[in-house]
This record gives C-alpha cells, sequence and structure tokens, in this order.
C-alpha cells in the first residue's frame, strides 16, 4: 500500500491513537531546547519546517512558542486535520500536502532554520535513491548550518530482536472504544511491512475490524549516518528519544538524530 493511501485512511483515528498531551509535554521541551539554543539572537524568530506533521501537533505547539512553523505531510487526509487543528488553536499555519524530495519546490520562498522528520517517517522511503533525494531536499529547504531533527524507531533493536509486536493504544469518549495494534512482519528482502490493527466499538457493540499496511525500509543508525554524512549533514548528535535521553543501541525505544547542514 502507498503510504498516502495508510495515512488517508489512518488520518480520522490518528489523533485517537496517539496521547498527545503526554506526548507533547515531553518532546516539545526538548525540540524548543535544540532549536532555539542555534538562535543568532535571544529576540530572532526561528523558522521550523514539519516534513510529516500528520496531524499538526508538534507544528502547532511550536509556533505557540513564538516560532514560526510550517509543515508537509504526504497524506491529503493528515493535512486536512491539521489546517482544523491550527484554526482550532487560532493559529495560522501553512500546511501542504508535499511528499519526500519535492519540499523545496513548495516552500522555495523560505530557508528554514530546522527541519523535522518525525514519528519514525523516514523508513517509508524503500531505497537508496528515494533516501538520497530526501536528504538532499531536506538540505536545499534550510538555510547553511540548519539543524535537522530525525525521530526514527530503534531499528537496530527491532531487527536485531526480531520484535513483531508494538505496546497497543486504547482510546475511549463515552460509549465508545478504539484499540490500535501494531505489529512488523519481516520480509525476505530485508523490508518489513507495518500493519495497524483498528478495533472500534461504538456504543458498547460488537468491535469491527480493520488492518492496514505499508512497507518500511529499516534504517539501522551506522546506514543512516552513512547517509546523512554523505549528503553534507554534520556535526551529528544521537540520543534515544524526543526527551534527550543518552541513546543505547540494544536498549532505546527510539533512535534520534540532530544534524547541521
Amino acid at each position: 500500500m502507498n503510504p498516502s493511501n495508510m495515512y488517508d485512511q489512518f488520518g480520522e483515528n490518528y489523533d485517537r491513537f496517539v496521547n498527545w498531551e503526554t506526548r507533547l509535554a515531553i518532546e516539545v521541551p526538548f525540540l524548543a531546547s535544540v532549536i532555539s539554543s542555534h538562535k543568532s539572537t535571544p529576540s530572532e524568530i526561528v523558522s521550523v519546517l514539519d516534513t510529516a506533521c500528520a496531524t499538526g501537533h508538534h507544528a502547532i505547539a511550536l509556533a505557540e512558542l513564538g516560532l514560526y512553523v510550517a509543515g508537509a505531510d504526504i497524506s491529503s487526509e493528515m493535512i486536512t486535520i491539521a489546517r482544523h487543528n491550527a484554526k482550532q488553536a487560532n493559529l495560522n499555519i501553512r500546511f501542504e500536502q508535499v511528499e519526500f524530495g519535492n519540499l523545496a519546490d513548495v516552500f522555495k520562498e523560505h530557508a528554514f532554520d530546522a527541519v523535522l522528520c518525525l514519528g519514525n517517517s523516514l523508513p517509508h522511503l524503500l531505497n537508496e535513491n528515494s533516501l538520497l533525494n530526501t536528504l538532499n531536499d531536506f538540505a536545499r529547504v534550510m538555510r547553511p548550518g540548519g539543524l535537522l531533527i530525525i525521530q526514527n524507531q530503534n531499528l537496530d533493536k527491532i531487527m536485531n530482536n526480531r520484535t513483531r509486536w508494538l505496546d497497543p493504544q486504547t482510546f475511549r469518549e463515552d460509549d465508545d472504544t478504539w484499540i490500535f495494534s501494531r505489529f512488523y512482519d519481516f520480509q525476505d528482502d530485508g523490508l518489513i511491512n507495518f500493519n495497524i490493527v483498528i478495533l472500534t466499538s461504538k456504543a458498547n457493540r460488537e468491535f469491527e475490524q480493520q488492518v492496514i499496511s505499508t512497507q518500511l525500509w529499516p534504517m539501522k543508525k551506522d546506514l543512516l549516518e552513512y547517509y546523512l554524512i554523505r549528503t553534507g549533514f554534520r556535526e551529528l548528535e544521537f540520543y534515544g528519544d524526543l526527551s534527550g535521553s543518552q541513546f543505547n543501541l540494544h536498549e532505546s525505544s527510539n533512535h534520534v538524530i540532530v544534524a547541521r547542514n
């Protein structure tokens, strides 16, 4: 399944799947600190492009801190919801449906101080050419010396342990319940199939089931570091999550990279 098709289908449930209150409380202070530490002056307004923005909550949270923020996503449904969420927050944020590789064409009038690629989004690129094109596109849409922040699952840990099942998520609203269960299928060609099972019970009735899937390229740390350096990124820093914990190849849940172009 094309990633845009999968996330178009997942869009209406995405904000039920993610516990945004908890997640943003942990992640936004780290993101804001890293981004703001590179200001030229305390009064400088920093610009940020969230390249896989989904329903826009990271962009909204950063905009509420006074940063200039724009967002992009391959899914038209996610962008529609992001625009609605920004309107609900009384913010005017530019959200555009753009796939990786085309960002600099759409945002050509602006050079961003920081580019974000969060939520295990980069592994949706399935080959070397797509990855190189995307990293070069990130560099083109950034100012010289700008920051790139990537957050992936710790795919070294997942591939080494053959970790198939991820923690399920549950959301309840009145008498309605949603359960989201995610699992990987490891393929012979080295790719993995990422599956989301969505169980929905309305008014306490029996659960209805839906399965959506897409392929991922399990980008391990050394591989991603190699391609970042190859495309001109430097001063790479590694963290275990978006709270800024130390990265451990065998234990960390996430693989977070901060790099300069």
